[in-house]
């Protein structure tokens, strides 16, 4: 690794460090509501005040995303608390070190109770999977990771909207409150690489995992869904092929 590339993931920890901080401490205004999402989801402005007397009193300022247990709608395959998985997904790409969801901490005391408060990523409503991979090969190492990310965390629910062009310049996962159930349950739009070889810089990424799942996140699933975990990356590591779908039915609904 470069001085350059050295330098970057610095500054990219500092900065996650902060975000997380904003996260954890700021006060939540509410600013809206998000239109057609499944469970009820909010916009909202995080504020943290520097303290008295402090020696960088800056105040921190940011756009928000809260999803509060209140809003989400009952569902069969999963029990309530989704916003448990959205921390989990958050963790899950930390441990990795991949950093493709944005910080996302639970915060109890939401305006409408406990739920996941996530960071809003600036970007493009216009793009989304589908016109990123169909872009020429400038995403194309960034989208085989998030394929990679999915099948690890089993996402059942990988629409083509839920992968943002940061204006930043970086690819993001968002939406991960269908995640980590115990029986393999793959859904996603995400099917250009299937068959592909897997990049051995990935699979030693994954490979800690399949021995030992990190406390932080263990603690977010029951203890099926962390051996299921397990055994997924370990068969990920036996393979060391993305899987493909011979019944072309493993696809969300809606695509977008």
């Amino acid at each position: 690794m470069g001085e350059i590339e050295r330098r970057d993931e610095k500054r990219d920890a500092r900065c996650a460090e902060r975000n997380i901080d904003l996260l954890e401490r700021g006060s939540i205004r509410l600013l809206g509501q998000l239109a057609h999402s499944s469970n009820e989801t909010f916009l909202v402005e995080v504020v943290n005040e520097p303290e008295k007397n402090s020696s960088a009193p800056v105040t921190q300022r940011s756009w928000a995303i809260y999803k509060p247990e209140y809003g989400e709608r009952p569902l069969r395959d999963f029990p309530p608390g989704l916003y448990r998985r959205e921390r989990a997904a958050y963790l899950l790409s930390e441990s990795l070190g991949w950093g493709v969801v944005p910080a996302t901490v639970i915060r109890e005391e939401g305006p409408f109770g406990v739920g996941s408060l996530q960071m809003f990523i600036e970007h493009d409503p216009s793009e989304h999977y589908f016109t990123l991979v169909d872009g020429g090969p400038a995403h194309l190492d960034q989208l085989r990771r998030l394929a990679v990310f999915d099948l690890v965390a089993n996402n059942t629910d990988r629409k083509a909207g839920h992968v943002l062009h940061g204006t930043d310049g970086r690819l993001w996962g968002i939406d991960h409150g269908l995640c980590f159930a115990a029986p393999f349950k793959l859904r996603t739009v995400i099917w250009d690489f299937a068959g592909e070889q897997v990049d051995a810089g990935l699979l030693a990424d994954v490979a800690p995992l399949a021995d030992e799942v990190p406390a932080a996140l263990a603690e977010h699933l029951t203890r099926f869904e962390a051996t299921a975990l397990q055994q997924r990356i370990q068969h990920l590591l036996e393979e060391q092929v993305l899987p493909e779908d011979p019944t072309g039915m493993r696809f969300p609904w809606p695509l977008v």
